[in-house]
């Protein structure tokens, strides 16, 4: 990510004046759909929401900078951003950057009192980085058409007793197919997910076959998924998706193997075992043992004699 500024735009009035778009006809929410030529110039700030936004964005000549990442994108794709999160827009260096698509933006308060209200934050994509964009197919994408459509009739319709719920049931099917079509991307994007699931044994059966891992410690979640330049909520998705296991269960997975593979062919105590696996108490690892396989460390050794 670039080392520009960072701008809060606490409104989505704020918004709006920022982009040059005409005022919000709801200072809670507001759906906006455009085709703009923008200028040469990158943006001055980085910017941090204080609420939701959700866009399918065609960009030329531009870049989306979200997180500590950019990307590059000329085809349709949606993505998602939860309040507090840093993105931008960067024009490409003395190139006029066009961008099209449609915008919704929606305040936490808006929902307030709604189912929504609690269940937006189970969506994980709205912990995925950029590149970790929802690609639509030409079909998906004129499905969430027809429901932004919906969206739009009743946001320029006279706002009434009925319209927060009419428009949070709308929002909430939204949400839902779009994580349906996240599970059908992980399915079809075959090659690059199957690639990072080659990374990440790669990256275990390193781990554990290193010499340090006593002292090193079980690999994290978190520096599994930095490795792999990956979000953590992403990959535990993608995991789950692929493999119905998620992040953690396959460093536990690798674990137990290596285990096993200890218990089996060395004489090693069942403390010398534990530490080496990076164990500070050998309880500890007696315990995920035997969750794990049913059989405490010194059943399983005694099984092979």
């Amino acid at each position: 990510m670039t080392g520009k500024q960072v701008k809060r735009v606490k409104t989505i009035s704020e918004f709006h004046k920022l982009k040059g778009f005409p005022p919000p006809q709801h200072p809670l929410i507001s759906l906006v759909e455009y085709d703009i030529q923008c200028g040469t110039k990158a943006n001055i700030f980085n910017l941090v929401f204080d609420f939701y936004h959700i866009s399918v964005r065609r960009m030329e000549n531009g870049k989306l900078i979200y997180g500590q990442q950019d990307y590059d994108f000329d085809n349709g794709v949606m993505y998602f951003v939860a309040p507090n999160q840093v993105t931008g827009i960067e024009p490409e260096k003395n190139q006029k950057m066009k961008e099209s698509g449609w915008t919704l933006l929606i305040h936490p308060d808006f929902l307030w009192n709604t189912p929504l209200a609690k269940t937006i934050k189970q969506y994980e994509y709205f912990d995925y980085s950029v590149n970790e964009a929802l690609f639509l197919s030409e079909k998906e994408e004129l499905t969430l058409k027809g429901i932004i459509g919906n969206i739009q009739q009743e946001y320029n319709a006279s706002i009434d007793k009925f319209s927060q719920s009419i428009i949070s049931s709308h929002l909430e099917a939204l949400l839902n197919y779009s994580e349906r079509f996240y599970q059908r991307q992980f399915i079809t994007r075959k090659i690059t997910h199957h690639q990072i699931l080659e990374r990440l044994e790669n990256l275990l059966s390193d781990y554990f076959n290193g010499s340090d891992l006593a002292t090193k410690g079980l690999p994290t979640v978190q520096y599994i998924s930095d490795q792999l330049n990956i979000s953590p909520t992403y990959l535990r998705s993608l995991l789950k998706a692929l493999t119905g296991l998620n992040t953690q269960q396959h460093i536990h997975e690798k674990l137990i193997g290596k285990a096993k593979e200890k218990l089996s062919t060395t004489s090693l105590s069942i403390s010398e075992i534990a530490y080496e696996l990076g164990f500070e108490h050998p309880q500890s690892f007696s315990k995920l043992f035997k969750t794990k396989t049913n059989l405490a460390p010194l059943e399983f050794r005694q099984s092979f004699n």
